[in-house]
């Protein structure tokens, strides 16, 4: 534990506890999303912003920010306008600020070497400005994405019905992909641009396995980002490899491991519960009023989404709201 005596791994652990935290945090709205690998297309967005912060000789992580934002927010634009779907929208992010990162950096007069560090993460060389920065944007995207986390996910799981009870889905699907983009850029130094999506994602997909409802995964999501983080920095250290690409392993390790562990927790059957067929004919209609419980986001029910909106399954059917009423499955 001689480690601990060490100021580069204090910093490095507090740094890997943040970027653990935050990273599934966001990451879980953007799963919702199915947009798995926003992550990756902003990773590569905001190389540009480190080549452009090169050859201006400006600091790498305000303009990767500011540039990483920008990108984002015009992406979540065009993909509302119609102008562009989700996926040509990525090959723009994926492409352009991988490439333009590059030339930038070429003229800068430092070459593509320089980039390494930002694409692969240099969490043990985090100095003290760098975690003031990690922590205090780490704590907005916190503050946000729990503070504001039935309106996220209402936004994000069924954003039609989000627009009829008066959600402002446009200022919200904004800010998801913002704080998507900031979380991105503050990974850059702990497990790097190219490899920050597995950490908003693998946590995800690990936590939907081991806990039920949204919340609930949430919070397992980040406890899982977090040990992935810390066993991988201190892994690093005694194996002398890259922290970054353990922290990734480590994750996927877990991931794999959540299949048994939810059997044995949760006793989950090997085949999902039929709760009804996307096909079936709906019911007749049940008025909110005579309902015994209104369903929504964060009511603690399993939401399955159904032709373009939710259901939440209770007492071994679904309700899907609709207005003032459910409709019955």
């Amino acid at each position: 534990m001689d480690w601990l005596a060490l100021e580069f791994m204090q910093r490095a652990l507090l740094a890997a506890v943040i970027t653990g935290v935050t990273a599934p945090a966001i990451g879980t709205y953007i799963v919702q999303r199915r947009l798995s690998l926003l992550g990756d297309g902003l990773g590569h967005l905001a190389v540009a912003g480190v080549g452009l912060a090169m050859l201006t000789g400006a600091a790498p992580l305000p303009l990767a920010i500011a540039v990483c934002v920008i990108g984002a927010v015009g992406i979540e634009l065009l993909r509302e306008s119609g102008r562009a779907h989700g996926d040509v929208g990525l090959a723009i992010i994926f492409y352009g600020g991988l490439a333009g990162g590059l030339l930038l950096a070429a003229f800068a007069g430092q070459g593509a070497g320089a980039l390494a560090g930002y694409l692969f993460g240099s969490l043990l060389t985090v100095g003290a400005a760098d975690l003031w920065a990690i922590a205090v944007l780490g704590a907005v995207v916190l503050l946000v994405a729990i503070g504001l986390m039935p309106q996220l996910f209402a936004v994000s799981a069924d954003e039609p019905f989000a627009r009829t009870i008066g959600l402002p889905t446009r200022w919200l699907n904004i800010l998801v992909v913002a704080l998507a983009a900031i979380t991105v850029t503050v990974s850059m130094r702990t497990v790097g641009l190219l490899l920050v999506s597995a950490l908003m994602v693998v946590p995800v997909a690990t936590g939907t396995q081991l806990a039920t409802g949204f919340r609930a995964g949430l919070f397992v999501s980040m406890g899982l980002g977090a040990t992935a983080a810390v066993s991988g920095t201190i892994g690093s250290y005694y194996l002398n490899t890259a922290p970054g690409a353990l922290i990734v392993v480590i994750a996927i390790l877990l991931f794999a491991a959540s299949w048994p562990v939810s059997r044995l927790l949760q006793g989950r059957p090997d085949r999902p519960i039929e709760v009804g067929s996307p096909d079936d004919e709906p019911l007749p209609e049940q008025v909110t009023e005579d309902h015994p419980h209104v369903h929504g986001p964060g009511c603690e029910h399993v939401a399955v989404e159904h032709a373009g909106h939710i259901d939440y399954v209770h007492d071994g059917h679904r309700h899907a709201a609709h207005g003032d009423h459910y409709y019955e499955h």
